[in-house]
C-alpha cells in the first residue's frame, strides 16, 4: 500500500491515546494522525508541521504544495505553510539535506514573487527572517 493511502499512525506504527479535556489543537493533531496522507490539505499540513509531528512523511507533501504556490495558505495568512516549514525542527533539516536544498532553491527562485506580492509587510519580514535562519542550517 502506498504511503499516501496510510495514516501517520500506520506509517509510524504508533497509536497515541486520545487525551481527555484536550485543547482544540491537541484534539486536531490526534485526529490528523488517523487521516490518510492523501487526504491532507494545506491547513492540515500547517497544523502538523507547526507542531513538528510526522515531518518525515509530511514535509515532502508540504514542499510539493509550496512548489505549486510558495504563498499557499491554510487558515491564517498567505505564506503560513511556508512559515511553519521554515520554522520547523532544525534536526529534521539536518537529517534531510535534499529537502532542505529543495526549500532553499524554491525560496530563492520565488523571492521576487514574494517581494512583489501584496501580502502584509510584517508577514514578508517574518518569512524573510525565517529563511535567513533556515538557510544557515547547512552553511
Amino acid at each position: 500500500m502506498s504511503p499516501l493511502q496510510q495514516s501517520l499512525e500506520t506509517l509510524e506504527n504508533q497509536i497515541w491515546q486520545s487525551p481527555n479535556d484536550a485543547s482544540y489543537l491537541v484534539q486536531t493533531c490526534y485526529s490528523l494522525r488517523k487521516k490518510p496522507l492523501a487526504d491532507f490539505g494545506v491547513e492540515d499540513l500547517r497544523i502538523m508541521i507547526g507542531q513538528n509531528i510526522g515531518l518525515k512523511w509530511l514535509m515532502p507533501l508540504a514542499i510539493q504544495e509550496l512548489q505549486q504556490n510558495i504563498l499557499v495558505e491554510g487558515h491564517f495568512h498567505p505564506g503560513d505553510l511556508l512559515q511553519v516549514v521554515l520554522s520547523s525542527e532544525k534536526s529534521y533539516w539536518l537529517e534531510e539535506p535534499s529537502n532542505w536544498n529543495s526549500v532553499c532553491t524554491l525560496f530563492r527562485q520565488q523571492q521576487a514573487l514574494l517581494n512583489a506580492s501584496d501580502i502584509n509587510w510584517g508577514i514578508k519580514r517574518v518569512l524573510i527572517e525565517a529563511f535567513a535562519t533556515f538557510e544557515k542550517y547547512h552553511a
